[in-house]
């Protein structure tokens, strides 16, 4: 049997998606809707599928691959039919390229007046930057986010690519795909969601943008709550050359903070006087540095104090919380996310390893 052609399981069960093949988000967002059940099928060019005997290709795991050439009108035809029988259809392409294939909305809708169409940019579809290139580093860029991101003095560090791509780009395509799903039980009727990574960045970003509105956030990188300027919001080495992260910002964390360090608070400057963060900092830059990483961690184990070790993606695989839970899954040997959220009528269940094999598309939902 093909990857993800068998009966699904989860809330999305039932759920037919087909996803134009792309990088990034889209496939990000398409992944996490197949982990939740939904019947996904992915649209790309022959010969695009990886042969590796091991499931490398996990943002491809759960579903099903068909191949066609967008530039035949016959195969664009066969791919008309597919929609026709989707409810939701995810696509990455820059603004007027589904269009110019005649697979835009207009015609899509048309075709089937149910079907959400999910369009995942990182611009948007309109407005003076939507056909220009971009990754997630450029669109964070223009919205503030990674100028707040980084110590006092330093350039500004890019935060991975999760804050663009995935958590303002997939997450909130998701989120718009299952609204209008939502939405479609009252109306009847599906609509095109325009996502775009600026636009999620920015609502990611809504409590900077809160503290800035009050006058309690600073334009200037590294001094403010949550950016490394609090000494009790920050990272420490510790004497092997590891991290320890530290969140203590309530007045009850912060004291038990204190005590894990053995550090008497009538000698140590007030916990919010701004004036004397770097003085604080250099006692606990001190204090870190006398004892190694899990010395540290077995002091506040168990404690409320909001202080934790700093792991590498190697040394998560083994943690006994996300052992415990089962967070990391491996599928044909490769180490990899478990479907999240959990639910407690309809847990979805271990995703199929990525596709090997491309399925015929007359046979897909006949």
């Amino acid at each position: 049997m093909s990857a993800g052609s068998a009966e699904k399981t989860g809330p999305l069960a039932g759920i037919r998606i087909v996803e134009f093949a792309g990088l990034g988000p889209g496939p990000h967002a398409a992944t996490l809707l197949a982990d939740m059940g939904a019947d996904v099928v992915i649209v790309q060019r022959a010969g695009q599928i990886v042969q590796d005997p091991r499931a490398t290709d996990q943002i491809k795991r759960g579903r099903r691959i068909v191949e066609a050439n967008l530039k035949d009108p016959a195969e664009v035809a066969k791919v008309l039919d597919l929609l026709e029988r989707a409810d939701v259809l995810i696509e990455g392409f820059r603004p007027g390229v589904m269009e110019r294939m005649g697979l835009g909305p207009d015609v899509v809708l048309e075709r089937n007046e149910r079907l959400v169409y999910g369009r995942m940019t990182g611009w948007g579809q309109e407005g003076p930057l939507s056909n220009a290139a971009g990754h997630d580093i450029n669109y964070i860029s223009l919205t503030g986010v990674l100028h707040a991101v980084g110590r006092k003095g330093e350039r500004p560090v890019p935060p991975l690519n999760m804050v663009g791509d995935f958590g303002g780009g997939s997450m909130f395509l998701i989120f718009g795909v299952l609204s209008a799903l939502v939405e479609r039980q009252t109306s009847g009727k599906g609509q095109v969601v325009d996502a775009a990574m600026v636009d999620g960045a920015l609502a990611l970003s809504h409590m900077m943008w809160a503290f800035r509105g009050r006058g309690v956030w600073s334009d200037e990188r590294g001094v403010n709550l949550l950016d490394t300027g609090a000494p009790f919001y920050d990272t420490y080495e510790t004497s092997d050359g590891r991290y320890m992260a530290v969140g203590s910002i309530e007045p009850q964390f912060y004291a038990l903070l204190l005590q894990g360090l053995e550090l008497d608070p009538a000698d140590l400057p007030q916990q919010m006087d701004v004036t004397k963060w770097d003085e604080l900092k250099g006692v606990f830059t001190e204090k870190f540095l006398s004892k190694t990483r899990d010395e540290w961690t077995e002091i506040f184990l168990g404690t409320d104090a909001c202080v934790s070790p700093i792991l590498t993606f190697g040394e998560a695989s083994g943690n006994e919380h996300i052992a415990a839970r089962g967070s990391l899954i491996e599928l044909d040997g490769v180490t990899q996310h478990a479907p999240a959220p959990r639910f407690s009528r309809t847990q979805p269940g271990i995703p199929s390893a990525p596709a090997r094999a491309a399925t015929d598309i007359d046979t897909v939902w006949a």
